[in-house]
């Protein structure tokens, strides 16, 4: 059993992360889905960019690591695209991280120190043809490259936030495989 901290990608807290985390807990997981935006959803990307936007990014950020301070160190990290950023910078800089989970996105680990973490275990997932996964895949492959301890998921298709069944992105297929995999590294960490 694990226990994980799960942040929310920039459309917020929806009903499919939710369910996201339910499937693990159901898995025997305890898994923690703070909501950053204070129970706010939005129904495209851009609307919840310029919801950050405007409330801060940075502040969000801080609002995601205080989350992470309420519990004990021992955690998987992961994260939903923007929770990514907060997800991968207490993986890497947070004392008795267990792993990292990043979907659809990955930050260059010089961002937040000179290398990944050893021991921390990591999976990276998105869409090969996902413009903003895209931006990312070059971060995502120099983590791969730098450790032993990371593995990198490719899957077909151009959607983002392709395990979130609350939205059109849906890939079931792909999700499930997702699911799949997140499942056993969870077991194995």
């Amino acid at each position: 059993m694990a226990e994980v901290l799960l942040y929310h990608h920039i459309q917020g807290l929806t009903d499919g992360v939710q369910a996201f985390a339910d499937e693990l807990r159901q898995a025997g997981h305890i898994v923690h889905t703070p909501d950053l935006f204070d129970g706010r959803t939005f129904d495209s990307i851009e609307e919840g960019f310029a919801f950050a936007r405007e409330a801060g990014f940075e502040a969000i950020r801080e609002r995601g690591a205080a989350a992470a301070a309420e519990l004990g160190p021992e955690l998987v990290y992961a994260g939903f695209s923007f929770g990514v950023t907060i997800a991968q910078r207490l993986a890497q800089t947070r004392p008795g991280a267990r792993g990292a989970l990043l979907m659809f996105s990955c930050i260059p680990v010089a961002e937040f120190g000179g290398a990944w973490p050893e021991g921390v275990p990591v999976q990276i997932h998105g869409k090969e043809a996902d413009e903003f996964f895209d931006e990312d895949l070059p971060a995502a492959r120099e983590l791969v490259g730098s450790t032993s301890d990371a593995e990198l998921f490719v899957y077909p298709g151009d959607q983002h936030l392709f395990a979130d069944p609350s939205l059109d992105a849906y890939d079931a297929e792909a999700s499930a495989l997702l699911m799949e995999r997140v499942k056993g590294f969870l077991a194995s960490v």
